[in-house]
């Protein structure tokens, strides 16, 4: 016997199984819910517009919480942060010097373009020379690492690619942060 949606209460009892309002209720209720959940999960409805801007949203604020910008921005940190999202993410032809050689912070939209998102989760975990804190991307979960690419892959491709990595004495023609400990002299009493 095919029961149809609107006449539960009704066909219960004649598949032989008692089904009080309540239940009955409750069975509609899931019904409803997964079609709706149906018709919002298609390719290309309203509510999945809303899904995806909703991840890159959360992508976007996982970038900005992250540091990303800190380095992967020109002028982000010394502007605190008043920097266009549309600037966001270009890289920067300042390099970062240190005992590893001198690395230079990626333009992230340049990148990511040429990844799919799952090349982009592997390559995300994968360790990269200092500053670079790859060690908090490689602990991040799938869905702030999709997230992030999606955001990014928003912005779109602007940019020029970070000049190469140089290894340690090797010189390089761009200005650098050196990050070398130091012990000031102290001035003598």
């Amino acid at each position: 016997m095919t029961c149809k949606f609107d006449d539960l209460g009704e066909c219960a009892p004649r598949l032989g199984k008692r089904v009080t309002f309540g239940a009955a209720a409750s069975l509609m209720a899931t019904l409803v819910m997964a079609s709706v959940g149906l018709l919002f999960s298609t390719p290309g409805s309203a509510a999945d517009t809303r899904t995806d801007k909703a991840v890159v949203e959360r992508g976007r604020y996982l970038v900005q919480i992250g540091g990303c910008n800190d380095c992967h921005t020109p002028g982000y940190a010394e502007k605190a942060g008043n920097v266009p999202t549309s600037e966001w993410l270009t890289g920067a032809g300042v390099g970062f010097q240190g005992a590893w050689g001198t690395s230079y912070a990626a333009n992230l939209r340049l990148t990511l373009n040429g990844l799919t998102e799952e090349q982009w989760v592997t390559f995300a975990r994968l360790p990269r020379r200092p500053p670079m804190p790859w060690f908090n991307l490689r602990d991040m979960s799938d869905d702030d690492l999709r997230a992030m690419y999606r955001f990014v892959r928003d912005l779109g491709p602007k940019g020029e690619r970070a000049p190469a990595p140089a290894e340690p004495g090797i010189a390089v023609a761009t200005p650098v942060i050196v990050f070398e400990p130091r012990m000031e002299k102290t001035a003598s009493r």
